[in-house]
């Protein structure tokens, strides 16, 4: 098969290589996926430049997302499944081998069915995005009805968020940073959409709120946010933070401000999310898609001839909306 690979961490065009690799084979509680389309996250880009770890791998074919057809079992009983649309979550975590090929074997547990309704470009965006939005809405129960923060309402996670989110019953409002992401977060159904550099985000949500404020924050960069997340939680929110710029990052938590707020604060890492939210999230997941509201923002596509482009894209911020590899 044709597959994308790194055997040392560096930059994209100077590490990323594709060629003929061989096919791989599905073992016991395996499938293989013949892949359509592999999304990229800011793990790949971590994985590949060493943010925070070696080369677990003499050889890494990247990417954790993807959707494509399951062709072939390890086990003689899921048969059934040859032929299957499924899409793809945490294809490369914990082993060499990512979306980001002809064929890809994952467990068969993290190849979830994907609703006939829905393409694989679609299907690629799911996985960390939608899972990690997830964790951060519904980890602390239900918010139909309740008010939801999302800062950096234009990437893929806030996205996400804002799009689950509104399926689930909640008003969203959501930060950006100028108009083209502005009409990203619109169009995935945002009820306020403030500009986070010019306007004061905890005086229109609280305006907008009634001054009870927002329930639920899904927040890019708590640490640049975090006074602004406490001036307009409700009292006993959550701020739920996914995202760091660097290894080394620390966050200071003014205390008295966050005692007063009886505010709560989550940081999400979705490998170490239980086993038990990961199949709730994807329940609802794949309902939210059934239903026709989650529909994310695609910028990018490209072949894997690309790849490297592909991740000089999403590492530079010059894409608003999803990266795709398409095959």
């Amino acid at each position: 098969m044709k597959a994308a690979f790194y055997e040392r961490q560096g930059p994209a065009h100077e590490v990323l290589c594709v060629a003929e690799v061989p096919d791989p084979q599905p073992g016991p509680g395996e499938v293989r996926v013949r892949v359509h389309a592999s999304g990229l996250n800011p793990t790949d880009l971590k994985a590949r430049t060493g943010f925070s770890a070696a080369m677990p791998f003499p050889r890494v074919i990247p990417h954790q997302d993807g959707a494509g057809v399951i062709d072939a079992v390890g086990d003689s009983k899921e048969a059934g499944r040859v032929g299957q649309r499924v899409w793809i979550y945490e294809a490369q975590y914990g082993r060499p081998t990512g979306t980001a090929a002809d064929y890809v074997v994952v467990p068969s547990t993290q190849a979830v069915p994907l609703p006939d309704n829905v393409s694989f470009e679609v299907g690629a965006s799911l996985g960390i995005p939608a899972l990690t939005a997830h964790r951060c809405l519904f980890a602390d129960g239900d918010i139909r009805g309740r008010n939801v923060l999302v800062q950096g309402g234009a990437g893929v996670v806030g996205t996400a968020a804002i799009l689950l989110a509104k399926w689930a019953g909640a008003w969203v409002a959501a930060t950006v940073m100028n108009e083209e992401q502005a009409a990203v977060a619109r169009a995935a159904g945002a009820d306020l959409v403030l500009d986070r550099l010019n306007d004061d985000v905890a005086a229109a949500v609280n305006a907008r709120t009634g001054n009870t404020g927002v329930d639920r924050i899904v927040d890019v960069n708590v640490k640049a946010n975090l006074d602004i997340d406490i001036a307009c939680l409700a009292p006993g929110g959550v701020i739920s933070s996914y995202a760091m710029t660097h290894a080394a990052d620390a966050l200071t938590v003014p205390l008295l401000s966050a005692m007063v707020h009886g505010c709560v604060l989550r940081f999400v890492f979705i490998y170490s999310v239980p086993v038990a939210a990961k199949i709730e999230a994807i329940r609802d997941i794949n309902a939210c898609l059934a239903s026709g509201n989650y529909a994310p923002h695609i910028g990018m596509r490209v072949p894997l001839e690309k790849i490297a482009d592909a991740h000089v894209a999403l590492e530079s911020a010059s894409v608003v909306g999803k990266v795709l590899v398409v095959l």
